[in-house]
């Protein structure tokens, strides 16, 4: 890490990933081109999981390329005059696999618990009637990193 003043501790990145709305998965296509693009996410067992359509450029680059970075940043606020930005943000590297049965459903109820904590009951039906439509990846993490500027 360049900044090494900015450098906080495994705890509190660890509690960044647990905290935050949204993240960034970033992939590799069989080309080489990067793809970034923000996801919901649920972090169960120190693993990542996000959902997914059946189809598109991100499970094309996973299942070409398993290796991805996932980025979340929190508590960002700019600071004009100073020219530059309080914020806090962790970065992961790891690998992603698809998530089957009892795995799938799990993290399908904790992004439920984490996005619509008060609507379990319908949420639980929701998964039911849609879990056919939609893939559930899991990211094992290799390693994650904090920094802040706080």
């Amino acid at each position: 890490m360049r900044r090494e003043d900015r450098q906080i501790t495994y705890a509190e990145a660890l509690s960044i990933l647990q905290k935050g709305d949204y993240g960034v998965l970033s992939t590799v296509s069989l080309d080489n081109e990067p793809y970034g693009v923000p996801v919901n996410y649920c972090l169960v067992d120190k693993c990542i999981y996000i959902h997914s359509a059946l189809e598109g450029k991100k499970i094309d680059n996973i299942i070409k390329n398993p290796k991805v970075s996932f980025c979340v940043v929190g508590n960002a606020q700019v600071l004009p005059e100073e020219f530059s930005t309080k914020y806090e943000s962790c970065i992961v590297q790891g690998s992603a696999s698809e998530s089957f049965n009892e795995e799938k459903q799990l993290a399908l109820e904790a992004l439920l618990k984490k996005y619509s904590k008060e609507f379990i009951s319908e949420g639980l039906a929701y998964i039911k009637k849609l879990k056919d439509e939609t893939r559930v990846f899991k990211i094992t993490i290799k390693s994650f990193s904090g920094k802040a500027r706080r």
